[in-house]
């Protein structure tokens, strides 16, 4: 009876150890199965369905001809010498204004016109002064005739000199006078007489500003327009630190703005401040090289420097991705596993990213399409 009791508790204590090394060994599988395999760490396995699904493509190391590609941004801006601000050489009341603001111009077209009894003034003033002119110069030629054969003093004949000599000098001042308000002097007479001027353009651009209004009465120091010449258009263009000694003046680059990135126009930069601001850039001034009717003042824009050409190797940009700073590729080992591999990376365009010391990755079979996709199963997997 004794034994009997025994060998119940023995299989009692049998089966409580049983228990409990089956619970243990269960925690133990489940901990490890949210763990990677070791040296699996940087290792994603795909199904079928997957990798149908991720569309995987591969690619490889290849030698080609790169450039160092620098992408710069900025504002199109006007240089100061070519925003001119407009007024009347004389005051006066302003009769019309023949264009508005953001007008497109022309060379020589009238502005605006400007009305002024003073216009009139100065016309009688040139006439009256070519008619005593005349008549001073029948004098002095007549006083010389009679000094010569003494019929008349000396001082006469300097008296009637210093009048022609003072009349032509006020002659030819207002006849430049007339020349600046934009009146023909040498065809002017008592039947043109006219009491307004013109206020023309004086390079083609368009108006920026019209700070006047018709009637209003103006003053010489007044400005009526703010015009802008396109063809002074600069590109101020942030460059970053890392950038600065690579930017150099003299170098071709392409710009376009952000409603037309396909279309790139040519621009020089022509000048690169020496200085780091706060914001960690510094500013390069490019010059378009024609002017291009897209580009307005104030718009931002973009531009592209190739900076240098190698032959070096490389992989398309596709094939190298990014975590945490740092850049990888994924390496196809068969059977539908890939491996993560870290990656040095140099130069990039369009199309490549050179990968410094790349001998490593020859003969290997590279991911291209679909390793972001790895990336981000890797990177859930870990967590």
């Amino acid at each position: 009876m004794q034994f009997k009791i025994i060998s119940i508790y023995s299989l009692a204590l049998v089966f409580a150890l049983s228990s409990c090394s089956g619970k243990k060994e269960e925690e133990k599988t489940v901990y490890e199965n949210t763990k990677f395999a070791k040296g699996e760490e940087n290792t994603v396995h795909l199904t079928n369905q997957q990798i149908q699904s991720v569309g995987i493509s591969i690619t490889s190391l290849q030698d080609r001809n790169m450039e160092k590609l620098v992408r710069l941004n900025g504002k199109a801006e006007i240089a100061p010498s070519h925003i001119s601000s407009v007024s009347s050489i004389m005051g006066g009341h302003i009769k019309a204004i023949n264009v508005i603001n953001g007008s497109r111009f022309s060379k020589g077209q009238v502005l605006a016109i400007v009305e002024d009894p003073q216009f009139i003034q100065l016309q009688q003033d040139y006439l009256v002064t070519k008619a005593q002119l005349d008549a001073a110069r029948l004098n002095f030629n007549r006083q010389k005739d009679l000094n010569t054969s003494k019929a008349s003093s000396d001082k006469t004949l300097q008296t009637a000199q210093a009048d022609y000599s003072t009349l032509n000098a006020t002659l030819r001042g207002l006849e430049e006078k007339l020349r600046i308000i934009g009146i023909n002097a040498k065809g002017l007479n008592t039947g043109n007489i006219r009491s307004k001027i013109n206020v023309y353009a004086p390079f083609s651009g368009f108006v920026s500003k019209i700070l006047v209004n018709n009637g209003q009465y103006i003053n010489p120091a007044d400005t009526l327009f703010e015009l802008i010449n396109p063809a002074g258009l600069l590109l101020e263009l942030k460059v970053f630190e890392n950038d600065v000694n690579d930017i150099k003046v003299g170098q071709e680059i392409l710009v376009y703005n952000n409603q037309n990135p396909d279309m790139k126009s040519n621009a020089k930069i022509v000048s690169v401040v020496p200085s780091i601001e706060n914001g960690g850039s510094a500013t390069a001034v490019a010059k378009l090289s024609s002017v291009n009717s897209e580009f307005v003042k104030g718009m931002y824009v973009n531009a592209e420097v190739n900076i240098s050409s190698r032959y070096t190797q490389g992989l398309p940009n596709d094939a190298v991705v990014s975590f945490e700073n740092k850049n990888y590729v994924f390496e196809d080992l068969g059977k539908s596993k890939y491996k993560m591999i870290p990656v040095v990376t140099g130069i990039s365009d369009d199309q490549f990213t050179e990968v410094l010391k790349a001998d490593f990755l020859q003969g290997k079979k590279i991911v291209q399409k679909g390793a972001y996709s790895l990336l981000m199963m890797l990177k859930n997997k870990a967590e």
